[in-house]
């Protein structure tokens, strides 16, 4: 691991516990698979570390980006445009994220395992049953966190 990706680890985990996560350093992991280290557009443009695709809630809109992206779906990988959350800093981004997790627990019941998890492993393991079409992202993440606490 990097500096820079040391440096985005910290600043990530920093942020994640500044919203209360129960896992801020294994949500600062999925952070960096999800966001390329900070480095896709989405997360340069839109502060968006999750890939968190435009949805109804009850804050205001903080704005949209429009882009490419690929999706696992039927056993292939498909390119497709979706529309994007674009928010003001990367502390909003995990604020909504983690309450998307928690708005969405009673319609999926992966997201209240993750909540409800004893350890960082199964917070990322349950959460990546649903968050992504990816079916490697668990095993992703959790790589990235032990590489992290070596």
């Amino acid at each position: 691991m990097n500096d820079a990706q040391k440096q985005f680890l910290a600043h990530a985990t920093s942020e994640a516990q500044r919203v209360n996560h129960p896992f801020p350093a294994m949500a600062a992991a999925e952070a960096a698979l999800e966001s390329n280290w900070g480095n896709s557009e989405l997360a340069r443009e839109g502060n968006n570390l999750f890939g968190m695709k435009m949805h109804s809630h009850p804050n205001p809109c903080f704005g949209v980006l429009a882009l490419p992206t690929h999706e696992y779906l039927d056993g292939n990988w498909i390119a497709c445009e979706a529309q994007w959350v674009k928010y003001p800093d990367w502390g909003s981004c995990f604020a909504d994220r983690l309450a998307t997790l928690k708005r969405l627990a009673s319609a999926y019941p992966h997201y209240q395992a993750a909540l409800d998890a004893q350890d960082p492993e199964t917070f990322a393991i349950e959460v990546s049953k649903t968050w992504s079409t990816d079916p490697t992202r668990a095993a992703k993440v959790i790589s990235i966190y032990q590489e992290s606490k070596a």
